[in-house]
């Protein structure tokens, strides 16, 4: 696991169950590590069934393949994780796919599948777990946003709207499952070095750009962002709600 002796642990975490959208690979499977590390009882759903089963085997979490465009199967994703675990209490809204695609190449059905992908699969994974937390007596709703709006970042405009909307949907269940003690916050990453990210998109010239524009001259990694979700999660944060943090190393 990518776990280090000297950062934090969270006693509040210990038992909670724990739901992580995306988890089979890239930050999402980081974040699996560091709750399962916590004590936490994990559960995360993916569709690239290899990958999730080797992030289960590894860390212990339970991996339930789930496409999260299809909002039935979502639903009973979590109803079965409900039903081996116990209600959730925390939720890591974190699967999205940053697939560049040009302004004139957009056509309607590959636009409502963006949205289907980076933004729909965030409210019903609330809905869903939401009345969990209740019964719980509170709990942790962490969505995933994006610094590339927020930067003016071109060549993918159905992304960059869904994770903008990211940041309404946060301020909106915030006020409406706060009286619950429900709290639900953003995490905004930077260019994080993810396998697909240096497979895909990390040109030599694309990272001198991005680090001379960066206060603090170190790549991001996963575990920068596991930490600040665990932080989020826990009962440490307990009068923190509807705020967004940007961990980018000082780009935005």
């Amino acid at each position: 696991m990518s776990i280090t002796p000297e950062f934090a642990s969270y006693p509040s975490l210990q038992g909670r169950v724990v739901l992580i959208t995306g988890g089979a690979s890239g930050i999402g499977t980081v974040v699996v590590e560091h709750f399962a590390a916590q004590g936490a009882r994990v559960a995360f759903l993916d569709f690239d069934r290899a990958a999730g089963e080797a992030t289960a085997a590894r860390t212990g979490a339970l991996f339930l393949f789930c496409d999260l465009r299809d909002i039935a199967s979502l639903r009973a994703a979590i109803a079965e994780i409900r039903r081996q675990l116990g209600p959730i209490s925390v939720l890591v809204n974190n699967a999205a796919r940053d697939d560049r695609h040009g302004l004139e190449t957009v056509e309607p059905d590959y636009w409502d599948e963006r949205m289907h992908t980076n933004l729909r699969h965030h409210f019903f994974c609330a809905q869903a777990v939401a009345p969990m937390m209740k019964e719980f007596g509170r709990g942790a709703i962490i969505n995933m946003g994006s610094v590339s709006w927020m930067k003016l970042q071109g060549g993918m405009p159905a992304y960059t709207t869904a994770k903008a909307a990211i940041r309404g949907l946060t301020r909106g269940l915030a006020r409406d499952l706060g009286p619950d003690r429900i709290r639900v916050n953003e995490v905004v990453p930077g260019w994080i070095f993810t396998e697909r990210q240096l497979e895909k998109w990390a040109t030599p010239a694309d990272e001198a750009a991005n680090m001379d524009r960066q206060c603090l001259k170190e790549r991001l990694y996963p575990p920068d962002i596991a930490r600040m979700v665990l932080w989020l999660a826990a009962d440490d944060s307990r009068m923190v709600t509807g705020q967004h943090f940007v961990v980018d190393g000082g780009t935005v």
